[in-house]
């Protein structure tokens, strides 16, 4: 299966709680790129109303993991099929392959990320 790639866009843990966008905008079923500030990303995920948070880039060839298929609380990459549970970033295809997970809250209609 090759090597694994590096995310150089996965956010740094700061233990910072920050507005990322309105919980309206991330329809059901589907995934969003959240570009942050410092310019790293997070794939931001809407299963059945709850919000979840993952590094947005495949480890086998980097592919944007928001711009793939929802299966309920599995991500599965388009370019090779790696699938990824959004709640916990667990790797199905290879188990040393595993990406971050954040927490997301949504509070009055505002999703909050902490990274």
């Amino acid at each position: 299966m090759g090597k694994h790639r590096v995310n150089k866009k996965k956010p740094k843990r700061k233990g910072e709680t920050i507005t990322v966008g309105k919980a309206e905008s991330v329809p059901p079923g589907r995934g969003a790129t959240v570009k942050l500030k410092d310019g790293t990303e997070v794939a931001l995920f809407n299963v059945g109303g709850h919000f979840h948070a993952v590094e947005n880039f495949c480890p086998h060839k980097s592919y944007p993991l928001a711009d793939s298929r929802l299966y309920g609380h599995i991500v599965e990459c388009d370019l090779h099929s790696w699938r990824f549970d959004v709640r916990t970033g667990e790797c199905f295809t290879k188990k040393s392959c595993s990406i971050e997970s954040y927490e997301v809250a949504v509070e009055e209609g505002w999703i909050k990320l902490t990274v």
